[in-house]
């Protein structure tokens, strides 16, 4: 069971996933707005927040950026079908995840225990590469002794590339087991997470040393 926080702003949609999260067995706390939501993890941090993108006032994608300047706080969005504007602008902002309405409750709950199990799925060892050093007991990298923040996802993604150094990694086989997805259309995930990965590690993002991509198969990890 997780402690869940909802924020839609259709009172049926609100109301209508509200019970069927918690006929899954989840806790759930919902909300209309986005300040609301944002007083709510100021004062109660859920497991995990799921932000329609649509909403009045501070929009998902803005509660999403707001949260990630100051937390790893697990987040999935809801999209409109067919919004790819909504979906690449939600994930550049760090969202771990989305998915597009109208909202099927069980792939919901999938997509929610999914991004909760890369949070939880941390080991004590410590992965070093040169000035790179990643403690996933701790969930921590460090980059030349200070300490880089990234989201659970993020850091799963960085695990399974550095597990296969040298080795290129496909987008559908990143979406399988960093997501749990196997839709191919959704490699727009893996991209966005790519590029949030190397806005925190690689001192030039635009010719970046450690993620290099491999164009029409998918990424390499490569350290100096």
């Amino acid at each position: 069971m997780a402690g869940i926080l909802l924020v839609e702003d259709d009172p049926s949609v609100r109301t209508a996933l509200e019970l069927a999260l918690t006929r899954q067995g989840h806790s759930v706390t919902s909300y209309a707005t986005g300040e609301e939501a944002l007083d709510h993890i100021r004062s109660r941090r859920p497991e995990i927040a799921i932000l329609d993108v649509m909403l009045p006032g501070i929009d998902g994608v803005e509660v999403c950026r707001r949260v990630r300047k100051l937390d790893q706080l697990p987040v999935i969005l809801l999209t409109a079908r067919g919004d790819d504007l909504d979906v690449v602008v939600g994930l550049e902002a760090g969202a771990d995840d989305y998915v597009v309405k109208p909202v099927e409750p069980r792939v919901l709950d999938a997509r929610i225990r999914a991004v909760l199990r890369r949070a939880e799925s941390a080991t004590s060892d410590r992965i070093t590469f040169g000035d790179l050093v990643i403690d996933r007991g701790a969930l921590k990298v460090m980059l030349a002794g200070k300490e880089i923040h990234l989201t659970p996802t993020e850091l799963r993604l960085l695990l399974e590339l550095v597990r296969h150094p040298g080795q290129v990694l496909n987008r559908r086989y990143l979406l399988r087991v960093v997501w749990d997805h196997t839709h191919i259309a959704d490699s727009r995930l893996v991209d966005a997470c790519v590029q949030r990965i190397r806005a925190k590690i690689e001192p030039k993002p635009a010719e970046p040393v450690f993620i290099h991509t491999v164009r029409g198969f998918g990424y390499r990890f490569s350290p100096p």
